[in-house]
């Protein structure tokens, strides 16, 4: 029994898909109906709109063509009695009423515009309106100054142009086309109201109709109502399955939530592993970098500490094997310090001497020392542009850097093979060689058919101490170098290799193309190659010494006593201005850069304000910040640690240079 509703409900909608599809179809053809009688009577009332102005445009027209005709008749009748009577105020209506006529003209070709036909004729109206203006013209210049019968004359001469009939006839022209075009308009007027009323008459016999189909549909709703009861009761019934099937969607909702939760925490933990171990590779190339460091310094300080332990041991024996310990410890040292170098130019603090080169002419220029560095059996080609470019950079660490390239090809392919060093100009866009920024620049490549890098390795060959050769053939300081010396030239090193077919590093410099530049720090070697000191050119002159370091300045004064100068020493800035002051017979400062409370920069233009002609020596084991400085501009630059013969020579150099520079200035002066 309780399934008998449903059934019969079921029976009885069995057409109710095909009524209500009835309904649609019908309500949807009313509605476009509705739509296209709105649409047919607002484009009627606009074309009728749009015709009854037409009207008033040609309306328009025909009165301003009027208008002109009387205020040109008007402005000639004013210039006439201008000529007779010679009055300003007579010749002031003259102007206003041609003016008038000229704005009235203006007005005209705006209103026939849209016209064609009419706009030419208007084009040409004004053309002869202007030409009635050249001829009337003179005669009113003439009342104007006063003339009498002059102008007179010429307006009568004015009267006797073509002009003005021309004029007249293109204004009737002009009024004509606009009387024909009036009547046409007037028809389409005519047609537009008679379709506005006869859609509007359409539409009120589908007002008529929808009202009918309202009707009907109120009927219709009303079964549907009847119908709807019974649909709720069945859609009880789908709520109930829907409620049970949401329960089982959120059960399974709150399961994949804790899986995510879980995943999440994985991931969390994963992000922390990896972030450890990045960690703890950074840690590792540090304990590399630090470890290759202490490595070599104390294979050095071996060398340092055991030969000055022997000579020590030795003071009173022969003096010869004094010497020999002597050296040995002076010799490791020596490399010591050329390691720290090395270090720094990686670091990129080492300051560089750069000029202007181009890399080519250096290429070409060090082919036989390459030759001779790399044996008979390898092949050395070389490939140029047409056209080279200039970089600024350190000829010597460039060259440094290709004669160290070279070696490690030959190390690579055994002693035999072939060597393709290239130069070329290239121009880069941003990004393309890891963060260079868009530009020109040379590139210089070194490659050779050797036996590769293993991928493995090829990430890791410019870092310090890392190196693919066996024990005791190198440092792992070669690439590090290059790579040290490319950045702090403004550019970059890359090396791309594949094992078995050999190895390609390249150099990206800067193109140059500032043609003049700031003078820069001159920086000194810290060792003399020379068999002797060089003999003071000022014997006995006072050198002022700031260290604050009193071990370094003690070695310092005994050094200059030793050259035979007559070293003052000081361990600030603050002090040394006051030995300035007090002594002035000073000839020349030596400074270190790195010092408390006052730095030698500071002390340097400290100096240079008060004492513009002294001239400076700057000592210092760590250049990286001194010589960025524009400070050090104007001085010489001695580095850390320096033997007696280079402190010599740094000395002389400062003096002399001091020597040159006033020399120059009293010429300037002179002239």
């Amino acid at each position: 029994m309780a399934d008998e509703p449903i059934e019969a409900a079921a029976d009885y909608g069995g057409p109710r898909p095909w009524r209500a599809l009835w309904v649609s179809a019908a309500a949807l053809l009313a509605t476009l109906a509705l739509i296209g009688l709105i649409f047919l009577i607002t484009w009627s009332n606009r074309a009728r709109d749009e015709a009854l102005g037409w009207e008033r445009r040609t309306y328009d027209v025909i009165l301003l063509t009027r208008n002109i005709d009387a205020t040109i008749a008007r402005s000639e009748a004013a210039l006439g009695r201008y000529v007779l009577d010679e009055n300003q105020n007579t010749g002031t209506a003259y102007y206003n009423e041609w003016r008038s006529a000229g704005w009235q003209i203006g007005q005209l070709q705006r209103l026939v515009r849209q016209d064609p036909a009419q706009a030419r004729r208007v084009a040409q109206l004004n053309q002869l309106f202007q030409r009635r203006n050249n001829e009337l013209g003179p005669a009113a210049s003439a009342a104007e100054r006063r003339e009498g019968a002059g102008g007179l004359s010429i307006l009568y001469q004015a009267a006797q142009s073509p002009t003005l009939p021309a004029l007249r006839r293109e204004l009737e022209a002009v009024a004509a086309a606009e009387r024909q075009n009036l009547g046409e308009r007037l028809q389409q007027t005519q047609i537009f109201v008679a379709r506005a009323d006869a859609f509007t008459e359409w539409l009120g016999w589908l007002a008529i109709l929808i009202g009918i189909g309202a009707v009907g549909l109120a009927i219709l709703a009303l079964r549907a109502f009847r119908e709807g009861v019974t649909a709720r009761q069945e859609a009880d019934v789908e709520a109930w399955r829907a409620m049970e099937l949401e329960r089982a969607v959120q059960q399974r909702t709150r399961q994949l939530s804790v899986a995510n939760e879980r995943l999440q925490a994985e991931a969390t933990e994963r992000a922390a592993a990896e972030a450890q171990l990045r960690q703890v590779q950074k840690m590792e190339a540090v304990g590399q970098l630090t470890g290759g460091i202490a490595h070599d310094f104390n294979n050095m300080l071996a060398v340092v500490v055991g030969g000055l332990d022997l000579a020590k041991r030795r003071l009173h024996g022969p003096t010869r094997e004094v010497e020999f310990h002597l050296d040995n410890a002076m010799e490791g040292a020596t490399r010591a310090a050329a390691l720290t170098r090395r270090l720094l130019a990686f670091a990129r603090a080492e300051p560089l001497l750069a000029e202007e080169i181009v890399p080519s002419d250096h290429v070409e220029n060090m082919l036989e020392l390459i030759d001779r560095s790399l044996g008979e059996r390898i092949t050395v080609r070389c490939r140029f542009p047409d056209d080279p470019w200039a970089v600024r950079a350190d000829p010597t660490q460039l060259e440094n850097a290709l004669l160290n390239l070279a070696v490690n090809a030959r190390d690579a392919m055994d002693g035999q093979g072939e060597l393709m060093i290239d130069v070329a100009n290239v121009t880069l866009d941003a990004g393309e060689i890891d963060d260079l920024a868009t530009g020109d620049y040379v590139r210089i490549s070194v490659t050779d058919s050797g036996a590769g890098i293993a991928p493995e390795h090829l990430e890791r060959v410019f870092e310090p101490f890392f190196t693919t050769k066996p024990v005791g053939k190198g440092t792992g300081l070669g690439l590090t170098q290059i790579f040290g010396f490319a950045r702090q030239s403004g550019g970059h090193a890359t090396i791309r290799s594949k094992v078995g077919e050999g190895t390609c590093v390249s150099l990206f410099l800067p193109r140059d193309l500032a043609a003049e530049r700031r003078d820069t720090v001159r920086t000194l070697p810290p060792t003399s190659a020379a068999s002797a000191d060089p003999t003071p050119s000022r014997h006995g002159a006072s050198i002022l010494v700031v260290e604050d370091d009193p071990r370094v300045s003690r070695s310092t004064m005994a050094a200059l006593e030793e050259l035979g100068y007559r070293p003052v020493a000081c361990a600030s800035g603050r002090e040394a201005l006051a030995v300035l002051e007090e002594e002035p017979a000073i000839d020349l400062v030596v400074t270190d850069v790195m010092m408390p409370e006052m730095t030698g920069t500071e002390l340097a233009a400290a100096i240079r304000h008060r004492h513009p002609q002294m001239p400076l020596l700057f000592v210092t084991g760590y250049v990286g910040e001194a010589g960025e400085a524009d400070d050090l501009v104007g001085g010489e630059l001695l580095r850390k640690p320096f033997t007696v013969s280079a402190l010599a020579q740094a000395v002389e150099t400062a003096m002399a240079r001091f020597s040159e520079s006033r020399l120059a200035s009293t010429g300037e002066a002179a002239e």
